[in-house]
């Protein structure tokens, strides 16, 4: 078996250029694999990760028929108060020109409750949230992300400060953690100052003061529930089902009810898919490397019939011959399964270094295991008919080939 091994190793290394162009297909084969299916993983992590901190246990509700009886914010405090129910809070949008000293850009204003970011799981670096007594006097007072009180004010503990909102005043009661995300974070308003980075300007004000604010706000259309715990989730999303029922005259198409759970659950499932797909998609690369392999090895078995010839002279029977030739396939399919694999790596640490904290790329383990077995077994198929045609070649002919 050693023999045949450092036989089969002299063989592929007497062609050093042949055998790195028929080892090419494998390597771009199984460095395309790993690193489609690696930065597919990155990307789903991603966004699952941000969906996650968003929480998994919130409902989204949008109201799309109010059947000419709008639903106000006095009623949903009426209707949203069940035990089931964790917290709700109401969402509405605007956009509006922020201004402090002498910044002013364009920012988004989101109209809410306090319950709001205990739904979204967002925390304080400083100040307060809104409270009950700001919606019920109208209040102008803000919340504002990290992002927005170092763009205006140029320091993030900013609770305190005035903020003009299109020509208004409103003050500056607290100021979110940097790691805060919402659903309205990806909404991002380039700053007018720097133009080179874009920043999320956004704050959140009374859900009452924004009716002030824009006239397009005067009715809640779309609203954010929690339940007490996520084992509840379902119990929660029927509760509402019949409450939203009730109010619109059991009409369905009047509302749409999204669960985050099923969100995270939908993402995961995307992404097995997309892996899937692109590592399918990778694989045939594979193959055609494998059909390259048996190529040259049938080149190889016509070149070297004299010395399969010699060989079975002296005593060398079809399983010794057949033998060598699948080793010398096998050793072109794995070097070059691990010359993909040490070129995947290397591009995976520079795309790591490009992406920086946008997306975390790495090497999947699994997949690399993946590759060596899928090398491995290439190199075994494509390599048989060769080595079988090699084994099945008699002597005298062999010996009387001329080339």
């Amino acid at each position: 078996m050693i023999q045949t091994g450092k036989m089969a190793w002299d063989a592929v290394s007497a062609n050093k250029l042949r055998t790195f162009l028929t080892m090419l297909g494998i390597i771009i084969g199984v460095a395309a694999l790993i690193i489609l299916v690696s930065i597919a993983d990155g990307a789903g992590d991603s966004v699952s990760s941000q969906i996650s901190q968003m929480g998994s246990n919130y409902l989204s509700v949008r109201i799309t028929d109010n059947k000419e009886n709008p639903l106000k914010l006095a009623e949903f405090s009426e209707l949203m108060d069940e035990k089931v129910f964790f917290a709700a809070a109401p969402i509405g949008r605007t956009s509006v020109t922020g201004k402090s000293g002498h910044t002013s850009s364009s920012m988004n204003v989101y109209g809410t409750s306090g319950g709001y970011f205990s739904i979204m799981k967002m925390e304080l670096y400083a100040g307060r949230l809104l409270k009950q007594t700001d919606l019920d006097n109208h209040s102008h007072v803000i919340v504002i992300s990290y992002d927005t009180a170092v763009e205006y004010f140029g320091h993030a503990d900013a609770a305190g400060e005035s903020l003009s909102l299109d020509g208004k005043s409103f003050q500056v009661v607290g100021v979110l953690s940097e790691d805060a995300v919402s659903p309205n974070s990806a909404m991002a308003v380039k700053s007018s100052d720097d133009t080179s980075q874009s920043v999320t300007l956004e704050g959140y004000i009374p859900y009452s003061s924004l009716s002030k604010l824009a006239e397009n706000v005067l009715e809640i259309n779309q609203f954010y529930v929690s339940s007490a715990e996520e084992s509840s989730m379902e119990r929660a999303q029927q509760e509402l089902e019949n409450i939203m029922l009730k109010r619109f005259g059991n009409d369905e198409d009047a509302f749409s009810i999204e669960n985050q759970s099923e969100v995270m659950e939908a993402m995961v499932e995307v992404d097995h898919t997309m892996s899937l797909m692109l590592g399918g998609i990778a694989a045939i690369s594979l193959l055609v490397g494998g059909i390259g392999i048996m190529n040259i090895m049938l080149v190889s078995v016509t070149e070297r019939t004299r010395e399969i010839g010699i060989r079975k002279a002296i005593g060398a029977g079809r399983g010794e011959i057949m033998l060598q030739f699948l080793f010398e396939a096998l050793l072109v399919s794995m070097a070059g399964c691990l010359t993909g694999i040490g070129c995947s790596w290397c591009a995976l640490k520079i795309i790591g270094e490009v992406m920086g904290e946008a997306m975390s790329v790495a090497m999947n383990g699994k997949v690399a295991l993946l590759s060596v077995l899928f090398s491995g077994i290439i190199g075994v198929l494509f390599g048989i008919y060769p080595a079988h045609k090699a084994a099945k070649k008699k002597p005298i002919d062999a010996l009387r080939y001329s080339g």
